[in-house]
């Protein structure tokens, strides 16, 4: 596959930034501005201690997303087998010495700040499956010596996720990589093959399962089953969601969230806690706003001239690539919620958060993900 120059002139910096679909920009910017708003809510009219923080991450965030914006699409492509790597032995480094919290060991301490490689992996993993399908001959799609690299490049994160354990970044990593395999074209005979062994696993795998994920899977399918202990978070929830009723209760006016009953409010429960208090309309329009990221990235994908860049452009909009992070937590809060768990020892997060996760996923697409020309313009030779 060769990576020849473009036929085009290289834009300056400020042609490139010029070129940025500051459109996206801005509805990710909305998307922070109602994290903020939520997140001070949380803490009941206060910024401190998770809207300024997060303001802080969303501007940072804001410079990686232009920085990789600018970025040429070939360097993304060159890098693609070392970025996997050496996140893959960050992961590896989880599983020798990473920091324990709650019961997981899920980071890797720096000292100033901690580390997840698992969320890295989410852009690591689309960036190395699109550079293999890219320069895979088309030809070879049902054959298994081609599907095999592929498939260990999946494998290998997920087993390493699921052992810390986090179960519910390990199925989005599964996710993400089945969507990407998807996109390339593969032959319709493995997703039936893979879906048979999913099925015959069921019962192998079950045993495996912690007893906090046997709770939340049995939990998810009957919160009645145990109302006042494992199903309590997931009905509260419920009841949270409800007496929004259609427009809410108003901004800092959310009794169920404001007096307790919504654990981790501030994480795994924050889409509940935004219904409470702007009601349907105001849940609605977040999910519009996320929809058109969605609409954006589909349309990025399909103005790119390469596969790398259209693979690159869908997968990150994969499920759980879209909104990186928090992508788990947000589905588990528009379902209501599986309770508090492991996973909500993380940091403060919100809504804002996944437009800062999408900051990172996207500049995991780089020069062009962001561009109108970047990925469109990017005339790598097949």
């Amino acid at each position: 596959m060769s990576l020849a120059p473009f036929a085009r002139d290289e834009l300056s910096l400020t042609e490139k930034l010029w070129q940025v679909n500051w459109g996206l920009v801005l509805i990710l910017g909305l998307i922070g501005l109602v994290g903020f708003a939520m997140l001070y809510s949380a803490a009941n009219g206060s910024a401190d201690p998770w809207a300024w923080r997060q303001a802080v991450r969303f501007m940072v965030g804001l410079g990686v997303l232009l920085a990789a914006a600018v970025i040429d699409i070939r360097i993304w492509l060159r890098l693609a087998y070392p970025i996997y790597g050496a996140v893959l032995v960050l992961l590896i480094a989880v599983e020798i010495g990473g920091t324990i919290g709650m019961g997981a060991r899920r980071w890797i301490d720096l000292g100033l700040i901690q580390i997840q490689p698992s969320e890295l992996m989410k852009v690591a993993l689309v960036l190395v499956l699109a550079r293999y399908f890219h320069a895979a001959n088309p030809n070879d799609r049902g054959w298994l010596g081609y599907l095999l690299p592929p498939l260990v490049l999946l494998a290998a994160p997920v087993l390493l996720v699921s052992r810390q354990p986090d179960l519910g970044t390990a199925m989005i990593l599964l996710m993400v990589g089945v969507s990407v395999f998807f996109l390339a074209g593969v032959t319709w005979r493995f997703f039936a093959t893979l879906f048979v062994a999913a099925l015959a696993a069921i019962p192998l795998g079950w045993q495996f399962l912690h007893g906090y994920q046997k709770a939340r899977i049995l939990t998810f399918f009957d919160p009645e089953r145990d109302p006042l202990g494992a199903g309590y978070h997931i009905l509260q929830s419920k009841i949270a969601f409800g007496s929004g009723g259609v427009f809410g209760k108003g901004f800092l006016g959310g009794s169920q969230s404001h007096l307790n009953f919504l654990p981790e409010k501030q994480t795994d429960f924050i889409f509940t806690m935004l219904a409470e208090e702007w009601g349907l309309m105001g849940g609605l329009a977040l999910l519009t706003l996320y929809g058109l990221v969605i609409l954006y990235g589909i349309f990025i994908a399909l103005s790119s001239r390469s596969h790398f860049g259209r693979l690159l452009a869908l997968g990150v909009k994969a499920p759980g690539g879209a909104a990186e992070r928090r992508g788990a937590s947000e589905w588990r809060a528009v379902s209501g919620g599986f309770g508090a768990g492991p996973r909500a020892a993380r940091r403060g997060a919100d809504t804002s958060d996944d437009a800062v996760d999408f900051f990172g996923v996207g500049s995991g697409g780089g020069g062009g993900q962001l561009t109108r020309e970047g990925i469109a313009n990017a005339k790598l030779q097949e």
